[in-house]
């Protein structure tokens, strides 16, 4: 019960399948009260997934590129708990323009979308949230691996180098109230999300071929885990660090086949 007596906040629970669902959940089991946030016609969707975690927490409204949801966010959240102990990072988009091989192509406005929904909501939700931690406490958000380029990720890869900038920042910033601010750089999970990323499901076969510890696309636990951990008082001295729970991906090289690196391995 690693979480007993924690809030916890937990955005970007679309379904049973999402990362967030899962850290949800496992934090409910750890001993925490939950809530979530959605918004818009997602926010349904949201509803449904929550009656499914172990015990249905409410749904708090929050677009993350609305000023004003986040003040009543504030004022919902110093209504219901007077604080919180923890938050959840679980958002990220990308126009379809700003994916998928049209680095060159993208239009400002998209490339300016991906960046403000998936990096700039970060400190946006971390200052919002700063009032209310009282002795301190933990934002978590969720990354994946900024320090190359890959074929398919395009401007969302640059948003995510954006966010692991923006969370040492908070880090920063923040780290004298007692705050902690970590990433966690998951492998790839089959969510919906990745659903809208062209050739995930290539990406996704060569991860589990050279994780040395193999990969789970469909088992978003061990990234989950990884995520009660860092909201836990048991990484009290941890901020501004990425976490890898990728199966051991990240510290490999290339694929090689016959002595000659594959052509089409992700790198």
């Amino acid at each position: 019960m690693i979480l007993e007596g924690k809030r916890i906040l937990v955005t970007g629970v679309v379904n049973r399948r999402s990362i967030a669902f899962a850290i949800a959940a496992g934090a409910q089991r750890a001993g925490a009260e939950v809530l979530l946030t959605s918004f818009g016609r997602v926010r349904r969707m949201t509803e449904r997934a929550a009656r499914r975690l172990p015990h249905a927490p409410d749904v708090l409204e929050l677009d993350v590129n609305r000023e004003e949801d986040f003040k009543a966010l504030a004022a919902e959240l110093e209504g219901r708990w007077g604080g919180i102990d923890g938050a959840v990072h679980a958002v990220a988009f990308a126009p379809e323009d700003a994916l998928g091989g049209r680095f060159l192509e993208t239009p400002r406005s998209s490339a300016s979308a991906a960046f403000e929904t998936s990096a700039f909501s970060l400190k946006a939700l971390a200052k919002t949230l700063e009032p209310l931690f009282g002795e301190g406490g933990s934002v978590v958000a969720l990354d994946f691996d900024a320090s190359v380029a890959w074929p398919i990720y395009d401007w969302m890869g640059v948003s995510k180098a954006a966010l692991e900038a923006v969370a040492r920042y908070l880090a920063r910033d923040l780290g004298p109230r007692g705050i902690r601010v970590n990433l966690i750089s998951a492998g790839p999970v089959e969510t919906v999300a990745a659903g809208g990323i062209p050739g995930f499901r290539k990406l996704a076969d060569g991860w589990r071929s050279q994780a040395p510890l193999g990969w789970d696309t469909g088992d978003p636990t061990p990234v989950a885990d990884a995520a009660l951990f860092l909201l836990s008082d048991l990484s009290r001295r941890v901020t501004g660090e990425i976490l890898h729970v990728d199966g051991g991906y990240h510290a490999m090289g290339a694929p090689v086949a016959d002595g000659v690196a594959a052509a089409e391995a992700p790198r």
